[in-house]
């Protein structure tokens, strides 16, 4: 995992949750975690990590993850054993 995977994972972590945190960072996170993401219907992303399955939306026009999705990140990452 590079630097800004560290730093990342990190963002997602704090509280209050970040509102500025772009998509394609935490995609990167999520591939250098191992995890497998495959695009679905539509804007749909599915992740697969340590036997953990999600389903999260990629956000459009926008870059930015909606502060509940970093909600949902977090919980997928606590659930994939992700320390």
């Amino acid at each position: 995992m590079n630097n800004k995977q560290k730093e990342t994972l990190e963002v997602l972590r704090r509280d209050p949750t970040p509102a500025d945190l772009k998509w394609d960072d935490v995609e990167s996170l999520f591939k250098a975690l191992g995890a497998e993401v495959s695009q679905g219907n539509g804007s749909r992303i599915r992740v697969v990590l340590n036997g953990v399955r999600a389903l999260f939306h990629q956000p459009h026009p926008s870059k930015e993850v909606k502060k509940s999705s970093v909600r949902a990140i977090r919980t997928f990452l606590e659930n994939a054993n992700i320390p």
